[in-house]
C-alpha cells in the first residue's frame, strides 16, 4: 500500500471536467487538490444558480454539489439538471453533512457522499460513475 491513496486511483479521463458547487473555501482547496492530483479539471461555484448556469455552458462530466448552497439548494439544482433534456444526461454526485442519501437518490442524483471529505472514497465514487457511464455509452453505439 503507497502513502497516497489518491495514486492508484489516478484518473482514466484526464480530461473530464468536475464542476462542484461548495460554499467552504477550505473544502473547496482540498477538493481541488484532491481532484486536480487524480487527474480531473475542477471548477468551482458557491452558489446553486451560477452552478446552473456553469454546468449548462460547460456541460461537465459531474457535478459535485453539496445540499445547503444559496440561491438554488443542491437537491433542486440535482432537479432541474435531471430534467432538462439538454443536461439530464450529465452525472451528479451529491456530496453533504445531512444524512439524505435517499432525498438525493429521489432528486435524481447518480451518487451520494455524506462529509466528512474522504479522498479516496470522492475520486472512487467519481471515477466509477465515469466508468458507468463509459461502458453504458459503448453499449449504446
Amino acid at each position: 500500500m503507497t502513502n497516497s491513496p489518491i495514486a492508484p486511483h489516478k484518473s482514466k479521463d484526464r480530461s473530464a471536467l468536475i464542476l462542484v458547487v461548495e460554499r467552504n473555501p477550505m473544502v473547496q482547496r482540498l477538493e481541488r487538490f484532491f481532484l486536480e492530483q487524480a487527474g480531473y479539471s475542477v471548477e468551482f461555484t458557491n452558489d446553486g444558480l451560477t452552478a446552473l448556469a456553469r454546468a449548462q455552458d460547460l456541460k461537465p462530466a459531474i457535478l459535485v454539489t453539496e445540499i445547503l448552497v444559496p440561491k438554488l439548494d443542491g437537491l433542486s439544482l440535482c432537479r432541474t439538471i435531471k430534467n432538462d433534456p439538454a443536461t439530464r444526461e450529465m452525472l451528479v454526485m451529491v456530496f453533504s453533512h445531512l444524512q439524505a442519501e435517499d432525498r438525493a437518490l429521489e432528486a435524481g442524483a447518480d451518487a451520494f457522499l455524506e462529509k466528512p471529505l474522504n479522498e479516496e472514497l470522492l475520486i472512487e465514487t467519481l471515477q466509477k460513475l465515469l466508468d458507468i457511464r463509459k461502458r453504458s455509452a459503448g453499449e449504446d453505439a
